[in-house]
C-alpha cells in the first residue's frame, strides 16, 4: 500500500482546488459573456422609417409591377417597373406629405388608383394616376366624405362601385363611378343599418348585411336589382357572419360564419332557396382569407391564421403550386397579387427574423424570381425569434400568444414589456414586427397575448370578452405577466405595459385598476373614458352601435357600469410613470380622451409625459412622427426598465410635441 506524504497530499489538494477554481472562473466568464453579449443596436430608422420598397402589385396583364417606395423627400409613393424591359424604375405618383399606403391597378392597365386622407382624419379620397403622364385626379373631391372601394371587375374596366357617406354622414351608399369620365351616380341607397354589401359578377348589388336593434346580424338579398330586398337569414348577436363573393353563376353567396359551430367556416348559400352547403373549415381556428380565381371566380384556397399562417388548398390544379412554394420558401407565405391569367403571382415569404421577401412566381415553370425585400439593410442585424406560447388564465380559459426574448442574453429575470394589441377584436400574429424587434433589441422580453375578445380562436374566445373591459380581459394580461414570472423570464419589478388603441386603454387600466402591477406604461391613442368614447365615435359607426352595446356596454342605460370600467375615474390611483402619444385628428379616439386623463393626473401631480401630434390621427403615419415618438418611448423605457437606448438624432427631438 502506498501512502502520500502530508505535504504531497496538500499539494495535490491545492492543485485540484486551483484547477477547480480556474474551471469555475471560466464557466462564470462564459455565463457572463452569454448574459452580457451586446448585439448591435438596430437604428430606429430601419424599424420605423419608410421601407425601401413595399407592397408590390402585378398589373392585370402581367407586364408591369407597381410598388411603394419613398421619393427624394422620403414620402411613400407608387413606383413602376416594366417586367418585359428591365431598366430604371420610375415614380408615378406625387404625394408630398402623408405618403400612400394602399393602391390598386385599374383594369385598363394605364392607371393606378389610391386613397389618401388629410392629416389622419380618415375621410379618404380616391385618386387616379395615369402611369405614362403622371396626371392625377381626385375622383371623389368631397369635403368631409369617406370613400371605400367596394367592387371592381375586369369585364367592366371603366366602372367601379364605391361606398360613400356623401348623402348621410352616418350611412354608406353604393355609387357607380365611371373611371373614364369621373361621373358618379347613386347606385344603391342604404336603407339604414347596412354595414356591408356584396355585388355579383355583373357589378349588381344583390346582398347586404345590417345590424338589427337587438345586435343580431341580418342578411338581405334580391334576385335582380329591380326586385325588393328580402330577409335571407338572421344571425344571433353572439355569432358572426361575413359576406364574400357570389358564386361563378351568380346564383349563390359565399359566407364566412360560425352559426352552429365555434370557429368560422366557409359556406355556400343558394339565393333562391336559402340552402347552405358546407365548403371548408378548421376545427380550432377561424378562417382568415379566401382566394378566388380572378376571372372564373372559382374558389382556390383558404388561409387560416394558426400559430403561423397556413393554407387549405381547394382547387386541385393549385396543390402542386402551393406544395412547391412551401418546400422552396420553407416557411409561411401569402399570395398578395395575381395577374388576370392567374399564371403570375406575387408571393410574400414571411419570417419572424428578417423582412418580408417578395417573389414573382411563374406558375407554368414553377420559377420563383426574387423581386425585393422591404428593408434590406435590416438583414445585416441579428433579430429575435418569436415563439408561440400557450397558458391557462385563472378561470381555466386557454390563452395563446407570442414570446420574443432578446438575443445575446440569458432568458432569465429580464426587464419585460407586455405589448397589448389594439382592436380589441383583432389578434396578434407571427412574423416580423418592428415594435417587437425594437423592444427585444433594446434588451426587453416581449409578451403578446391574444386575450379573450381577440379574434381568430372561435366565437367562445371572442364572446368571453363581452362586457369584460377592465375585468377578465385585463386579468388575462395579469395572468400573462405572472406566467412570465413563474417561467423565470421576467424580473417582477421591471414589467411595463404598452399598447395602442384598445392596447392604450389596457395600459391605462393597468396603471389605474392595478397600480402596483407594472413599473410604467406607454399609451398610444387609448381611450380613458368609455362614456365619452362611445359618445364621440365617428358618425358612420352608428350602425355598429348594437354590437358596441353587446361587447362594451350600453351608453343610454349603463353609464355607471361604463364609468366603473373607465381609467379616468381612477386616475388618482396611478403610482407609476406614464407616457401618452395622441394624434390631434383621431376620428376614433378623440384627443379629449388623452387630454382628460392627463389633466386629472397633473391635478394630482402624478407622473405623465404627453406628446400630441398635430398632423396625425389614429396612429402615426408619417415616418418623421413615428421616429420622434419611438425615440421618446425608448428614452422613457430606458429610464424605468433600464434597457439600451439609441441617442435621438436632431430630427427625432420631441420637445415641440410636449403638452
Amino acid at each position: 500500500m502506498v501512502f502520500f506524504k502530508p505535504f504531497l497530499w496538500t499539494l495535490i489538494l491545492t492543485g485540484w482546488s486551483c484547477l477547480t477554481m480556474l474551471l469555475q472562473a471560466e464557466e462564470k466568464r462564459e455565463d457572463k459573456a452569454q448574459e452580457t453579449e451586446q448585439v448591435p443596436l438596430i437604428p430606429r430608422k430601419l424599424l420605423f422609417g419608410n421601407p425601401e420598397k413595399a407592397a408590390p402589385h402585378i398589373s392585370p396583364d402581367g407586364t408591369k409591377l407597381a410598388y411603394l417606395a419613398p421619393d427624394a423627400e422620403d414620402v411613400l409613393n407608387v413606383w413602376l417597373r416594366d417586367l418585359q424591359k428591365p431598366g430604371q424604375d420610375r415614380q408615378i405618383t406625387q404625394d408630398h406629405k402623408r405618403g400612400i399606403r394602399s393602391f390598386l391597378w385599374q383594369f385598363d392597365h394605364q392607371h393606378i388608383l389610391y386613397i389618401q386622407d388629410k392629416d389622419g382624419d380618415e375621410n379618404w379620397h380616391l385618386y387616379q394616376t395615369n402611369i405614362d403622364t403622371q396626371a392625377t385626379k381626385d375622383l371623389t373631391p368631397y369635403e368631409g366624405v369617406k370613400v371605400e372601394v367596394f367592387a371592381y371587375d375586369h369585364r367592366f374596366p371603366h366602372d367601379m362601385l364605391v361606398l360613400m357617406n356623401k348623402r348621410d354622414p352616418t350611412l354608406f351608399d353604393v355609387y357607380r363611378l365611371n373611371l373614364q369620365t369621373g361621373q358618379l351616380q347613386l347606385d344603391t341607397e342604404n336603407p339604414g343599418g347596412v354595414i356591408g354589401w356584396s355585388a355579383d359578377h355583373q357589378l349588381r348589388v344583390r346582398a347586404s348585411q345590417a345590424y338589427a336593434e337587438d345586435g343580431s346580424t341580418l342578411i338581405r338579398v334580391r334576385n335582380q336589382v329591380t326586385d325588393p330586398w328580402r330577409d335571407f337569414f338572421k344571425v344571433d348577436p353572439t355569432d358572426v357572419v361575413t359576406l364574400l363573393e357570389f358564386s361563378p353563376d351568380n346564383q349563390a353567396l359565399y359566407l364566412i360564419t360560425n352559426v352552429g359551430v365555434n370557429t368560422t367556416r366557409l359556406m355556400k348559400a343558394n339565393i333562391a332557396t336559402g340552402d347552405q352547403t358546407f365548403v371548408v373549415d378548421d376545427p380550432q381556428y377561424d378562417i382568415s382569407e379566401v382566394m378566388v380565381n380572378p376571372t372564373t371566380y372559382e374558389l382556390e384556397a383558404v388561409g387560416v391564421e394558426k400559430e403561423r399562417y397556413e393554407w387549405i388548398v381547394l382547387d386541385p390544379q393549385l396543390k402542386a403550386d402551393f406544395n412547391h412554394l412551401a418546400q422552396t420558401l420553407k416557411g409561411p407565405f401569402r399570395i398578395t397579387s395575381t395577374d388576370l391569367s392567374n399564371q403570375n403571382w406575387i408571393v410574400a415569404a414571411q419570417s419572424d427574423q428578417r423582412p418580408t421577401h417578395f417573389y414573382l412566381y411563374k406558375r407554368p415553370t414553377k420559377k420563383l424570381d426574387f423581386v425585393f425585400t422591404t428593408q434590406p439593410a435590416l438583414e445585416r442585424y441579428r433579430l429575435s425569434p418569436m415563439q408561440p406560447i400557450t397558458f391557462q388564465a385563472r378561470d381555466g380559459l386557454t390563452l395563446h400568444g407570442y414570446l420574443t426574448l432578446p438575443v445575446g442574453q440569458k432568458p432569465q429575470h429580464l426587464p419585460t414589456v407586455l405589448l397589448v394589441h389594439g382592436g380589441p377584436w383583432v389578434r396578434d400574429s407571427w412574423g416580423l414586427q418592428p415594435q417587437v424587434q425594437w423592444l427585444a433589441n433594446r434588451g426587453y422580453a416581449v409578451l403578446q397575448i391574444n386575450y379573450r375578445g381577440s379574434t381568430g380562436y372561435g366565437k367562445a374566445h371572442l364572446n368571453a370578452g363581452n362586457r369584460e373591459w377592465a375585468a377578465k380581459m385585463h386579468n388575462d394580461l395579469l395572468d400573462g405577466k405572472e406566467w412570465m414570472i413563474r417561467q423565470g423570464y421576467a424580473d417582477p419589478q421591471k414589467v411595463a405595459i404598452y399598447g395602442g388603441s384598445y392596447g392604450g386603454y389596457a395600459t391605462l387600466v393597468g396603471l389605474t385598476f392595478t397600480p402596483d402591477a407594472f413599473c410604467c406604461g406607454v399609451d398610444v391613442v387609448g381611450p380613458s373614458n368609455l362614456i365619452t368614447l362611445l359618445q364621440t365615435f365617428p358618425p358612420y359607426w352608428k350602425p355598429l352601435k348594437a354590437s358596441m352595446d353587446l361587447r362594451i356596454g350600453k351608453l343610454e342605460t349603463e353609464e355607471d357600469f361604463l364609468k366603473s370600467r373607465s381609467p379616468l375615474f381612477k386616475a388618482d390611483q396611478i403610482k407609476k410613470p406614464l407616457l401618452i402619444g395622441q394624434g390631434a385628428n383621431d376620428p376614433r379616439v378623440k384627443q379629449a380622451e388623452s387630454d382628460q386623463i392627463v389633466a386629472a393626473m397633473r391635478d394630482k401631480k402624478l407622473p405623465v409625459d404627453y406628446l400630441l401630434f398635430a398632423d396625425e390621427g389614429h396612429g402615426f403615419a408619417r415616418p418623421e412622427n413615428r421616429l420622434k415618438f419611438y425615440a421618446a418611448a425608448e428614452d422613457f423605457l430606458s429610464r424605468y426598465l433600464g434597457g439600451r437606448r439609441e441617442p435621438p438624432t436632431a430630427g427625432e427631438n420631441w420637445d415641440s410635441l410636449k403638452r
